[in-house]
C-alpha cells in the first residue's frame, strides 16, 4: 500500500492571508508621479503617464456576504472559514485599512486605450485626451503567490478612481450575481476565464441606475431602479489587457512625454513576466521575446474564441479594453449565452452585428490587430523583426479558421472537419429555430432520426425539413466512428445545461431582498455542466426558453447599464 496522499496545510487566518502578498506589479512598474502618497485619489482627473495609480477602495457599509467560489478557494489554498473573518470581509467589501504584515493599505488602478473595432477613441475620455480612461471601478487590491502561482485580486465596485469619470464606481449587486455565476460557470466548462472569489452586498447603500420595469418590451431601459451596492472579488494571474498597451504605444508614437517609450518596454515585459514567462525563455534577445509573445497570444486568443463558440457564449462588448492579454475571458459586463440558435445573437443593446457571436472571431482578429500593432514600437529600427511580426499578424486569420474547424469537429463527434456537413447543420439549426445547448446534447445521444432532436426546436417541424434532417443525419452518421465512443466524446463537449438569462434573473432580485438560496442551486447547477442534471433540476434548468422571455428587456437584451 502506498503513501497517504498528504493534505494541503490550508491558509486559516488573515494573518497567514497576508503572508501571501507579493505584488510585482507595484514594485516592478511605475506609479503615476502625479499619485497621491496614500491612496485617496478619488476625483476624475488626467493620468499622463505611469501605469497605475495608488487608490483606496470605498468600503461597502454594512457588508453582507452573498457567495463565494469554493473551488477557487481550494484552489488558492484557503480555508473556506476564511469569508466570514472580519478583516477578511472588510477587505473584500472594500476596506483596505485592515491591511497587515507585508500588505499594502491601498489598491491600485490602471488606465487604458479605448479601441472599437480597429478604430481608435478618445471621445469617451471627459478630457478630450485618452489621458481618462482606464479603470473606473476595478481597484485591485492584492497580489500574491499561492499554491505556487501567482494571482492578482480585483475589487469590480470598489467605488470611484481617478478614471471613473464622473461616476460612483459601483456595481449593482444584479451585474456582480450575473458576473460571479458566470466565472463559475465558464470555469467548469473549460473556457479560460478570470474567477471571482467572494461577493459581499450592501442594503444599507443603494445605487440607482436605468433599468427595465417588469414585463418590459423596450429596447433601452425604461425606468430608475434602486438596487444594492456589491463588490465581487474577481481573481486572474493578470488583469492586463490590449488596450492597456494599446495606451503606452500611443503615447510612445506621438512622443507624449520622454519616458513613453520606456513605459511601452516595461508593460510588455511585465506581460511577459506575469503570463507567458513559462513559455518564452527569459535569456533570449527582448525583441525576439516580443515576436514569441505575439505568436502565444495568437495562439490563446484564436483558441479562446473557438472555446466561446463551442459554450454559446457571446462577449457582446469585445473592444480591446476588454480582451485580456494573457489570453482568457475578462469583462463579464453586456455578455451572453445563445439559446435559441442565431448567428446574429446580440444581448447588449449598444453591441452591433459586428460583436454579435458569430462575428467573434472577427472582432478577435481586430483586436489582435491593435495589440501587434501595439508591438511595433518595440521593434522600430529592426526590419527583420517587424517582418516577422507582419507574418505572425497575416498567419492569425488561418490560426482562428483551424481553432474553429477543431471545435465543429469535436461538437461533430467527427475526426476531421467537414464543411458542407457543418454547413448543412447550421442551417438546418436556423430553418429549425434550434436551442443551441439542447440540440448538440441531443445529438449526443447519436439518435437515428429527427424524432429525438426535436425536444429543442422552438418550431414545429414539417415534412419537408424533417427530410432534410434525415438526409443529414444520414451523412453525419457515416462519419462517425463507434457510436458509444463517439456519445462519450460528445458529450464531454457539448454541455447538458447553459447560462439563461431568464434563470439567473430571479436568482438576483430575490437575493436583493436577503434571499439566496437561488444563487447556491445555480452554484451547485453550474459545477458540473456536461453531467445530465437530477430530473428536479432538470424540469427548472434544462428546457426551451418560455415564450413571455423573447423580447423581454432585461432578459434577452440589456443594457450596460451596471
Amino acid at each position: 500500500m502506498g503513501p497517504l496522499p498528504v493534505k494541503p496545510v490550508l491558509t486559516t487566518s488573515f494573518a497567514e492571508f497576508a503572508g501571501h502578498a507579493d505584488y510585482s506589479l507595484l514594485e516592478g512598474l511605475q506609479a503615476d508621479p502625479q499619485a497621491t502618497v496614500d491612496g485617496r485619489d478619488h476625483r476624475p482627473r488626467q493620468v499622463r503617464s505611469g501605469h497605475y495609480v495608488p487608490v483606496t477602495p470605498t468600503p461597502l457599509p454594512a457588508p453582507e456576504y452573498v457567495a463565494h467560489s469554493s473551488s477557487l478557494f481550494e484552489e488558492l489554498g484557503l480555508s473556506e472559514a476564511l469569508v466570514h473573518d472580519p478583516a477578511f470581509t472588510r477587505l473584500f467589501s472594500g476596506d483596505s485599512s485592515v491591511a497587515t504584515g507585508a500588505m499594502r493599505p491601498y489598491g491600485w488602478a490602471t488606465g487604458y486605450a479605448l479601441s472599437i473595432y480597429g478604430t481608435e477613441y478618445i471621445q469617451q475620455c471627459p478630457f478630450g485626451t485618452g489621458n481618462g480612461y482606464g479603470d473606473g471601478r476595478a481597484i485591485s487590491i492584492f497580489e500574491g503567490l499561492f499554491e505556487g502561482q501567482r494571482w492578482e485580486l480585483q475589487l469590480k465596485g470598489g467605488g470611484p478612481t481617478p478614471y471613473c469619470r464622473g461616476a460612483d464606481g459601483r456595481a449593482v449587486l444584479r451585474s456582480s450575481v450575473r458576473e460571479f455565476l458566470a466565472q463559475e460557470l465558464m470555469q467548469a466548462l473549460g473556457v479560460p476565464t478570470s474567477r471571482s472569489l467572494t461577493l459581499y452586498m450592501s442594503r444599507a447603500e443603494g445605487v440607482r441606475r436605468p433599468w427595465y420595469s417588469p414585463q418590459s418590451r423596450s429596447f433601452d431601459p425604461d425606468v430608475m431602479v434602486d438596487n444594492p451596492a456589491a463588490i465581487t472579488t474577481r481573481v486572474a494571474p493578470s488583469f492586463l489587457r490590449v488596450g492597456q498597451l494599446e495606451l503606452f504605444a500611443r503615447r510612445a508614437r506621438s512622443q507624449a512625454h520622454a519616458g513613453a517609450l520606456r513605459e511601452l518596454q516595461m508593460i510588455t515585459a511585465h506581460l511577459i513576466e506575469r503570463n507567458y514567462r513559462s513559455e518564452i525563455n527569459a535569456g533570449l534577445p527582448f525583441s525576439a521575446q516580443v515576436l514569441e509573445l505575439a505568436r502565444l497570444f495568437r495562439g490563446r486568443l484564436s483558441a479562446l474564441v473557438a472555446q466561446w463558440m463551442r459554450v454559446g457564449y457571446c462577449q457582446g462588448n469585445f473592444n480591446s479594453d476588454n480582451c485580456a492579454a494573457g489570453g482568457y475571458t475578462l469583462d463579464y459586463g453586456p455578455f451572453g449565452f445563445c439559446e435559441l440558435f442565431d448567428p446574429r445573437f446580440q444581448p447588449w443593446t449598444g453591441g452591433g452585428e459586428h460583436f454579435c457571436f458569430f462575428n467573434q472571431p472577427a472582432a478577435a482578429e481586430v483586436n489582435y490587430g491593435m495589440f501587434v500593432r501595439s508591438l511595433r514600437p518595440l521593434l522600430e529600427g529592426d526590419n527583420a523583426a517587424l517582418e516577422e511580426l507582419d507574418a505572425i499578424e497575416q498567419g492569425f486569420a488561418d490560426a482562428m479558421r483551424q481553432q474553429l474547424e477543431a471545435m465543429w469537429a469535436a461538437k461533430l463527434g467527427i475526426k476531421a472537419y467537414k464543411a458542407e456537413l457543418t454547413n448543412g447543420l447550421l442551417q438546418l439549426l436556423a430553418s429549425s429555430h434550434a436551442d443551441y445547448t439542447i440540440f448538440f446534447r441531443s445529438l449526443s445521444s447519436i439518435p437515428g432520426n429527427v424524432e429525438p432532436l426535436k425536444t429543442s426546436f422552438y418550431r414545429p417541424s414539417d415534412e419537408e425539413l424533417d427530410q432534410r434532417w434525415q438526409s443529414w443525419l444520414q451523412r453525419w452518421r457515416q462519419q462517425i466512428g463507434d457510436p458509444a465512443e463517439t456519445s462519450a466524446a460528445m458529450q464531454r463537449v457539448n454541455p447538458a445545461i447553459t447560462w439563461r438569462e431568464w434563470l439567473i434573473a430571479p436568482a438576483y432580485e430575490r437575493a436583493a431582498e436577503g434571499d439566496l438560496s437561488l444563487i447556491r442551486t445555480l452554484q451547485t447547477l453550474f459545477r458540473d455542466p456536461y453531467a445530465t442534471p437530477p430530473p428536479e433540476l432538470a424540469a427548472t434548468y434544462d428546457r426551451l426558453k418560455p415564450r413571455e422571455f423573447f423580447n423581454a428587456g432585461g432578459v434577452s437584451h440589456y443594457s450596460c447599464s451596471s
